[in-house]
């Protein structure tokens, strides 16, 4: 995990929670419009993936749990996590391309909606991603997937002197770089070629020599708008269309992106898609549908894009109709630590990970609200184009003094927490009730995290050793974690 050169530990900040009148009274606890529905007030709680699904993206019984305990807080939404658009393979992560999902979503849709008593929107977030492959041991990656080419012999050639070379056979080209060290196989494989080796094969949307990353614009509007359709049938009060990361619509937005196709390089090409999804999803589910976005206030990433990028795609998201903008910061493939062979790069271990996700070994900013200043700028550049899409900042918030001043001072129209609401799905009601001093406080250690880059259930270190011998309790780990918080009593 990436780290400061000489980090400041930072502690949790102290903070002063409000009377229940006080709450009652506040911004954070007053209704907000999205689109034609109304939150009974402004927490959010955005996705977050706890690999509770079944290996072919079914709803379990422990998804239902999940879901139920964080409606159990009452937040005013609650969006379900990343959820895949295509009908294809993609391990423990709920999918939503065929019609057979649909009643396992809608049963939780159900639970959702009674453990909230119906004060509780849900939304859910539908993604697409491209091909990661697990990084590959050297001897397999040369014999099996390397494909030796006229380049490659001519490098070999170039660096032996020996004009053999050029005519030898693959199996001989092979040989020789297996044996070569790192400094050679720098000067022979191709950039792609050692990021293949040294990191997974990993497919980008600027690989348009593959006709399936060629036809992507074609492909997506549709697939896009069946799933939003499914999610409408299966109750859910509107979608938000996964834009942000290391994801395929992420990458369309990317600067990075020089596709040559009307599809890349300027940013109105680069937003083209983006928009195309949308409109086609608009058309399917109609107007009177909620549909959000969730994109990137900065990649964080050399050549990437930056808050002027995104002011730019704000402004055009809220023009088009998207009815909330939801905004995060980093979590990219480009600045990723190396994985160990056999393992998948993981997207949030570089600098732009440590922005998604800041801990307390911060910088002398600290890790509290660190994008707010992004979103705040987001926000004054949409409504100064005279349109008043809600703007959600998320990253690093706590406490209700922290959000109502993010409120207040009108940075954000919405405040979302993801790590808070793990350690303490009660947070609202707790709040509401006058009895904040209660709430279990994230620490941003990172636990969670750690756990979610190993494909393990998530859990939070603040609670998942607490009362295990609790009749009835889901555990994992041969019964060393549970699955759920305890029930705030």
């Amino acid at each position: 995990m990436w780290k400061f050169a000489h980090p400041i530990k930072h502690r949790i900040e102290e903070t002063r929670w409000p009377t229940a009148d006080e709450a009652a009274r506040s911004l954070l606890f007053s209704p907000v419009r999205i689109g034609r529905l109304e939150a009974r007030s402004r927490t959010w709680v955005p996705a977050m993936v706890p690999w509770r699904a079944t290996a072919d993206g079914f709803v379990t019984q422990q998804n239902l749990d999940w879901y139920r305990r964080f409606a159990e807080g009452r937040p005013g939404v609650l969006v379900v996590e990343a959820t895949g658009v295509r009908d294809i393979p993609s391990g423990p992560l709920l999918r939503i391309g065929d019609d057979r999902f649909i009643p396992g979503l809608r049963k939780l849709v159900e639970t959702v909606k009674e453990a909230s008593g119906g004060e509780t929107l849900l939304f859910i977030q539908i993604i697409d991603f491209l091909a990661v492959k697990r990084r590959p041991e050297k001897t397999k990656y040369l014999q099996r997937f390397l494909q030796v080419s006229e380049r490659h012999r001519r490098a070999v050639t170039q660096i032996t002197g020996e004009h053999r070379w050029l005519t030898a056979n693959d199996a001989e080209v092979r040989s020789f770089l297996e044996s070569a060290n790192d400094e050679l196989l720098e000067r022979i494989l191709s950039e792609p070629e050692l990021a293949a080796l040294n990191f997974g094969y990993r497919e980008r949307v600027t690989d348009t020599q593959l006709q399936h990353i060629k036809r992507l614009p074609q492909e997506l509007p549709d697939i896009f708008a069946a799933a939003a359709n499914r999610a409408r049938e299966a109750g859910f009060d509107g979608v938000e269309l996964h834009y942000a990361h290391a994801y395929t619509m992420a990458g369309f937005l990317s600067r990075q992106n020089n596709r040559d196709d009307g599809y890349g390089g300027s940013p109105d090409n680069r937003v083209r898609l983006p928009l195309e999804v949308f409109r086609a999803v608009r058309d399917r589910v109609g107007e009177d549908y909620v549909v959000g976005v969730r994109f990137l206030a900065d990649e964080v990433i050399a050549g990437g894009s930056r808050v002027e990028d995104a002011i730019y795609y704000a402004k055009e998201f809220a023009r088009a109709g998207f009815n909330f903008l939801s905004l995060s910061k980093g979590g990219k493939f480009e600045d990723a630590q190396q994985p160990k062979v056999g393992q998948a790069v993981y997207p949030y271990t570089g600098q732009s990970g440590y922005e998604c996700m800041p801990t307390v070994l911060s910088d002398e900013v600290g890790p509290f609200g660190r994008s707010v200043p992004l979103v705040a700028a987001i926000k004054r550049a949409v409504n100064a184009a005279d349109v008043q899409t809600p703007i959600v900042a998320t990253g690093g918030i706590s406490t209700f003094e922290q959000a109502e001043e993010i409120l207040r001072l009108r940075h954000a129209d919405i405040v979302g927490m993801a790590r808070q609401a793990l350690a303490d799905p009660d947070w609202c009601v707790k709040v509401l009730l006058g009895r904040g001093d209660e709430v279990r406080r994230c620490t941003y250690t990172n636990y969670c995290e750690a756990l979610d880059q190993a494909h393990r259930p998530v859990t939070c270190k603040l609670w998942d050793r607490l009362d295990l011998d609790e009749p009835g309790i889901a555990t994992v780990d041969e019964g060393r974690r549970r699955l759920e918080p305890p029930a705030w009593r």
